[in-house]
């Protein structure tokens, strides 16, 4: 089961409203900037309010205002990967990666081999290339043992090789996770090459 968004929300002088339903797999949101792509991303994850709608994701109500619930943030089991990594600096790679998580995962070493994580995990953020960053918050984001991801433009601001690297990694994950997953991005080529279901705004 996938997404079921039907949300309304003035941001700004912009009111943002979209409504969705998709199964398995991944969803693409597309759309230029400004639509309200990740404002939408932030009312399914719980990080900003709808003025009115329902937020259903795998069968279970996150959101619904005629039904008053209003599930907080921290219970919705989202993993979510921001545009920018959001890696804690004084952290190793491996400590970022348990971070929130209780103990270790049992899937941590199937997850550190699926993105390629394993030689770096000694290493500080500073010393990661982005697609390295983007791929470790990925990894965190996996190990959090998420109900669903949500994806914010992971692909951004990585030159062609970096992008390549972290396209194949969110290729083995939609094919290996069992998750649904919400990807926001502006561009055809990846929503083409990763996408199951294609939204626009």
């Amino acid at each position: 089961m996938g997404f079921d968004v039907d949300v309304r929300r003035r941001v700004g002088d912009t009111e943002v409203a979209l409504a969705f339903r998709t199964g398995a797999g991944v969803t693409v949101l597309l759309g230029p900037s400004g639509a309200g792509k990740t404002s939408v991303l932030h009312m399914i994850a719980g990080l900003l309010r709808p003025n009115a709608g329902h937020v259903r994701v795998g069968g279970e109500t996150l959101f619904d205002t005629f039904a008053r619930i209003d599930v907080p943030a921290r219970e919705r089991r989202a993993g979510y990967v921001f545009q920018d990594a959001r890696l804690f600096p004084h952290l190793s790679v491996r400590a970022n990666l348990l971070y929130g998580a209780r103990g270790v995962p049992a899937r941590f070493d199937e997850w550190v081999a699926v993105l390629g994580l394993a030689p770096l995990l000694a290493r500080r953020p500073r010393h990661l290339s982005g697609g390295e960053a983007r791929r470790v918050a990925i990894g965190r984001a996996l190990l959090s043992e998420p109900a669903f991801l949500l994806l914010d433009e992971p692909l951004s601001s990585l030159d062609r090789a970096r992008r390549e690297e972290v396209m194949r990694a969110l290729e083995r994950v939609r094919d290996e996770a069992g998750l649904p997953i919400l990807m926001v991005t502006h561009d055809e080529g990846e929503a083409a090459r990763l996408g199951t279901h294609l939204v626009r705004m």
